[in-house]
């Protein structure tokens, strides 16, 4: 035992401006706390090392540390993982989306970010709907990054790409995925093999009780009334646990678009 005691002092041996009190005991000489103390063993009093509170608060400081190193390296790995396009990895919520048309259904889905843990638990994804290029993929996006910073896992990917590259791996990882983020629902080619994949996607996430957000360009109607009854039972499921978000207006990327060949067409035609 005193070995032992003998060992914990070497790696706890006194500092510059450390004294020893009227006990015979060492304290800090910043905090003025313990540095020793007695105790008895086995019917023998020995003096062994303690924390002061400066050693106290460099061991929390050293603990932070490494938990928010831990927290950088597995959001780094899970972005890594999460298969989303280097151009929507940039993707972020800023005070610019609080305007607009939009602006309603952009705070509805940065709301649902600050409330996933609570959606993840209620199983309850979101369905962004609307014409093509108001913003769905970039909201989506948004979420999914917001949520790779503090840790979730977040899988970001295409339906057509899914299905070119393969189902399975996907399914086969849903329980360990927090979040799967869906784009283009109903833009998948309308063959048996692709419906039945997409469908095999959706219902191993239903069946795992996470949630789902999808985009698409389809109507609120169109989902709910599909015109070809294929696509019915891969509807169902996702309007049963989505909460539908409309994007209204017009193309913003055609509206960069013409922006950008209005500024060529100035630079080329000037001297």
């Amino acid at each position: 035992m005193r070995s032992l005691a003998a060992a914990h002092m070497e790696t706890n041996p006194p500092l510059e401006g450390d004294y020893t009190d009227s006990d015979g005991l060492l304290r800090c000489g910043k905090c003025g706390g313990k540095k020793r103390s007695r105790i008895e063993v086995g019917g023998e009093e020995i003096i062994v090392p303690v924390w002061c509170e400066c050693m106290k608060q460099a061991k929390a400081e050293e603990k932070n540390q490494s938990a928010a190193l831990m927290a950088q390296m597995r959001a780094g790995e899970l972005r890594r993982l999460s298969l989303m396009d280097s151009a929507l990895a940039q993707a972020r919520f800023t005070s610019s989306d609080r305007g607009g048309e939009n602006a309603r259904s952009v705070e509805t889905c940065r709301r649902y970010a600050a409330k996933f843990p609570q959606m993840r638990q209620d199983n309850r994804g979101l369905l962004l709907f609307g014409g093509v290029g108001t913003g769905k993929t970039h909201t989506a996006a948004c979420i999914a990054n917001e949520l790779l910073e503090h840790g979730v896992s977040v899988v970001m990917t295409s339906l057509v790409k899914l299905i070119d590259g393969g189902a399975e791996d996907i399914c086969s990882r849903m329980g360990s995925i927090d979040l799967l983020v869906l784009d283009d629902l109903g833009a998948e080619r309308s063959t048996d093999y692709a419906l039945e994949q997409v469908y095999n996607v959706v219902d191993s996430r239903y069946r795992a009780g996470l949630p789902v957000i999808y985009t698409t360009n389809l109507t609120l109607e169109e989902l709910k009334h599909p015109t070809d009854m294929r696509y019915a039972r891969i509807y169902d499921r996702v309007l049963e646990r989505c909460f539908p978000v409309e994007f209204r207006g017009s193309s913003r990327r055609k509206a960069g678009a013409r922006q950008g060949f209005e500024e060529m067409k100035a630079l080329l035609e000037s001297d």
